[in-house]
Formats: structure tokens, sequence, C-alpha cells
């Protein structure tokens, strides 16, 4: 697999997506939980998306329960929670795991193409950001304390507006 068009996963709701659907945007994939001293940032997300949708950007949220149990809920659980506490409109995906044998393939990708510090491939916590260019290939990988507002310029530079 060599670009974000090349994969799909299992949307919230269940129904399995094709992610060649953001083909052509800019997108901010997030690995992220609702019980995490990160989760506020739900609402920085939501803020970029909202401000650069039109300009063709979006979030593609990813729970994750594999960092201390901070997604326990289920999808209909997250989708709730994620509603009422933060008002997210951006998509959001069914439960996955970003490390390990049983990570998602986006997220093995996702790893091999923007490694982290020194070089390391996993995926240290909940809220860790990878955006994504108009031509399906990882730009940046962004750590978890890196909030949402701090990657206006990168996301505004990437969608050319």
């Amino acid at each position: 697999m060599t670009q974000l068009a090349d994969f799909s996963a299992r949307d919230i709701d269940g129904v399995q997506r094709s992610l060649n659907d953001y083909a052509g945007q800019v997108v901010l994939i997030v690995n992220v939980a609702s019980r995490c001293g990160f989760t506020p940032q739900y609402a920085g997300l939501e803020a970029l998306y909202r401000e650069h949708r039109e300009a063709g950007f979006t979030v593609l949220g990813f729970p994750c329960d594999q960092f201390r149990h901070q997604e326990p809920g289920d999808e209909a659980e997250i989708k709730r929670f994620c509603s009422l506490h933060y008002e997210v409109t951006f998509p959001l995906f069914s439960k996955i795991e970003v490390n390990g044998g049983g990570a998602h393939p986006l997220y093995r990708w996702l790893k091999r193409e923007r490694p982290g510090l020194l070089g390391t491939q996993a995926i240290k916590w909940n809220f860790t950001k990878f955006l994504v260019g108009r031509d399906g290939q990882p730009i940046r990988r962004y750590g978890p304390a890196v909030k949402p507002d701090a990657l206006a310029p990168a996301i505004v530079a990437a969608c050319g507006t």
C-alpha cells in the first residue's frame, strides 16, 4: 500500500469505508481516546475541521484502547461521548489497535512512512497525529502534546490556501 486511498476501515457505525473517499483532501489522522489527559484536544480537532474543511481538509479519528484502557467504551458510547461533550462532526472510525501484531494496516503504513523521535515507529500515546497531503502521502507526524491549533499553519500550507 502506497497512499491513503489504498486503505479501508470500519466507521464508527460499523460500515466498511474506503479511505479513497478522502482522495485529494488534506487529512489529519489521529488515534483518539475518551478518558485521556489529551481528550480535550477533541475541541481543537473539531475547530480545525470546521475552519478548514471548505479548503479540502478533514480529520479522521481512530479510537484506540491500547494506552491504559483510556477508550473502554464501545462504538456507540464513543460516538455519543464525542457528540455530547465536543460536538464532533468529523469522521470517526471503529476502535482499532495502533501498535503490535494487531495494528491496523493504516497505522503500520503511517508509522513506517513517518517514524517518531529517533526513528521509533511505535505510537507512544493517544492523540498522535499524522498529516497527510492531497497526494495521499504522509507529510508529518506530531506527538500527543502538540495541540491541534499549532497544526493550522501546516494545514493551510498543505491545502494551498
